[in-house]
């Protein structure tokens, strides 16, 4: 609900389950902060920032490209997949729930190559929305 709440539903949405089945067939774009991502991320995930983001970064990217773009919950991701559409990117998604959802249903994540189990939750208030105990929060 809390989710909800944030979004505005105006890029379609990926479920976390379907998305994990069919990680293999999406470019995965995480709108994080640099500090975010380094904690880590989605296996795959091209880093491509919210306060500063580009659409330059994205050049040698087909625009027929499967994409789902995530972030902590899905609202900075909501914004940046409807820039994507805009600019021509028709097949983009936003992660429902993004990064924290997908810890929580105990999917892997990713630092230097290596999976880890941390999750930057941008600060301890947004912390609370990682509920597996499985992964450590670190928001500094």
């Amino acid at each position: 609900q809390k989710v909800n709440g944030y979004l505005s539903y105006s890029a379609p949405v990926m479920d976390v389950d379907d998305a994990f089945d069919k990680q293999n067939d999406f470019l995965f774009l995480d709108a994080r902060e640099i500090e975010e991502y380094k904690v880590s991320h989605i296996k795959g995930a091209k880093h491509i920032g919210y306060d500063h983001f580009a659409l330059s970064t994205l050049n040698s990217i087909p625009k027929n490209k499967n994409i789902i773009v995530y972030c902590s919950i899905g609202y900075r991701s909501e914004k940046i997949a409807n820039k994507l559409r805009k600019a021509g990117y028709q097949n983009t998604y936003n992660l429902y729930g993004s990064i924290f959802e997908w810890v929580n249903r105990g999917y892997p994540v990713f630092s230097a190559g290596q999976e880890v189990k941390k999750v930057h939750t941008y600060n301890q208030k947004w912390g609370k929305w990682v509920m597996n105990n499985s992964y450590k929060k670190v928001y500094k």
